[in-house]
């Protein structure tokens, strides 16, 4: 068991090991000041509840807007330059946090940190397609999420041996803290190795890219769209199922730290099996069903815990929280396909940015529509969320094929080859070019790991 645990923490390839480093570091400085952020606002910055909430919703609204338009800048500068940007920025503002007094520093402090965010998004999200090899993409993104989910764990114990103590110097101390972390990692980031979109010169970066951008993409665009709305599982995970546990079950509270607990320790060590097998479109999209399979059967275990009692709805209710988990793992695994297949290689950050903007509108209307259909229909409306999520997994098919049929019309085979995360192999062990998605929906093999 140890050695199984050994190979598990091992990195697929010493980069992929450096870039979990960096998730780790995000994430540890991240989870510390969101867990006291709540505490921080109202009681250092003296901030009303209601004042918090639309400061955050402003500063959401400000990150919408700017994902395009940062996605462009990491184009043309390239993504470790504005990725370190991003994070520098980042612990220059989480420094000046405890200087803040009012609502209207507050709002301008906020819509700043989204807007670094969005820039920093797009940024890591093109560096690390453009610098990993194709065939260990998936793998290696994977391992970086192990490395995420633990660093934002590790920083949630920080933050709540902070909050433990009911002082006020401590709490001061966590945007500091969070400061620090943030420039260790810019630091981490400028001694990566440069992705081939950072070794452009000036001139390079004035010269535009031939050919339609993503907006006019209309199949991806509409295949985030729907990965944002398979993302609404955070939504079950986070507020409804939740929700449903506290009004509708005889299940005791104390049990959701033991499914937050559940959900947390998943996402630390099972991230890599649920990306094996997934190498390209057609076994993303099986990965998006086995997805939709847990989402939708994590609504019917949970409709069903309405009518139970005891250790039998505490049973289900956490089987729920392991299924809706179960969707969130195999999502990863094949939106980071997605990524790497169905954006122009020339374009990645605007790709990201474009794919920020439609993600969005998939999944921000989510918290009202399924707290509503769940709270106030019942079963119908746990079947209701199920039946959308079905619809999204249908729709998904038609969407990839649209996305990729795009760039082989606007973009050069040459260049659009570095798109593919693994060589298609005919059985006498030829290459036999590069994947189509026409026969997306047919049977593929099954999957053969790395």
């Amino acid at each position: 068991m140890f050695a199984a645990l050994l190979r598990h923490a091992r990195p697929p390839s010493p980069l992929a090991g450096r870039l979990a480093v960096q998730s780790l570091l995000f994430a540890l400085g991240e989870g510390t000041f969101m867990t006291g952020s709540a505490v921080f606002f109202t009681q250092i910055v003296g901030l009303s509840a209601a004042q918090v909430g639309l400061g955050l919703t402003i500063a959401g609204a400000a990150a919408f807007l700017a994902a395009l338009p940062a996605g462009k800048l990491v184009d043309r500068f390239g993504p470790k330059r504005m990725w370190s940007v991003s994070a520098l920025g980042q612990s220059a503002m989480f420094a000046f946090w405890p200087f803040v007094g009012d609502f209207h520093g507050y709002v301008l402090m906020a819509v700043g940190m989204e807007v670094l965010g969005a820039l920093g998004g797009a940024a890591h999200g093109a560096y690390t397609i453009d610098v990993l090899p194709p065939d260990e993409r998936v793998h290696s993104r994977a391992y970086m999420y192990s490395a995420l989910n633990l660093g934002f764990t590790l920083g949630s114990l920080i933050g709540g041996v902070a909050l433990a103590f009911h002082s006020d110097t401590l709490l001061h101390s966590l945007p500091w803290f969070t400061a620090a972390v943030f420039l260790v990692n810019a630091l981490a980031i400028t001694r990566l190795p440069r992705a081939s979109h950072d070794e452009r010169t000036p001139e390079d970066r004035k010269v535009k890219v031939p050919g339609p951008g993503p907006m006019r993409n209309v199949g991806w665009l509409l295949s985030t769209f729907f990965i944002g709305v398979f993302w609404t599982n955070q939504v079950l995970l986070n507020i409804v199922i939740p929700l449903w546990l506290v009004e509708e079950t005889d299940a005791p509270r104390v049990l959701l730290a033991f499914l937050f607990g559940t959900n947390t320790v998943m996402c630390i060590f099972l991230p890599m099996a649920a990306a094996r097998g997934v190498r390209d479109v057609p076994t993303a999209l099986r990965a998006i069903h086995i997805s939709s399979t847990f989402f939708v059967v994590s609504c019917l275990i949970t409709l069903a815990t309405h009518d139970t009692l005891g250790w039998t709805t505490i049973a289900l209710v956490w089987l729920g929280h392991v299924t809706v988990t179960g969707a969130e793992l195999y999502l990863s695994a094949a939106t980071w396909a997605f990524e790497a297949e169905l954006m122009d290689p020339r374009r990645r950050g605007a790709y990201q940015g474009a794919a920020e903007l439609s993600s969005t509108l998939g999944k921000v209307w989510a918290p009202a529509v399924y707290t509503f259909l769940a709270m106030s229909w019942g079963a119908g409306g746990w079947l209701v969320i199920a039946g959308i999520i079905v619809l999204a997994t249908v729709a998904i098919h038609p969407s990839t094929r649209l996305a990729r049929q795009f760039l082989e019309r606007h973009v050069p085979a040459e260049v659009l080859a570095d798109a593919r995360i693994s060589e298609p192999v005919a059985e006498d062990g030829l290459a036999v070019g590069p994947p189509s998605l026409i026969d997306a929906d047919d049977p593929v093999p099954g999957p053969t790991g790395r």
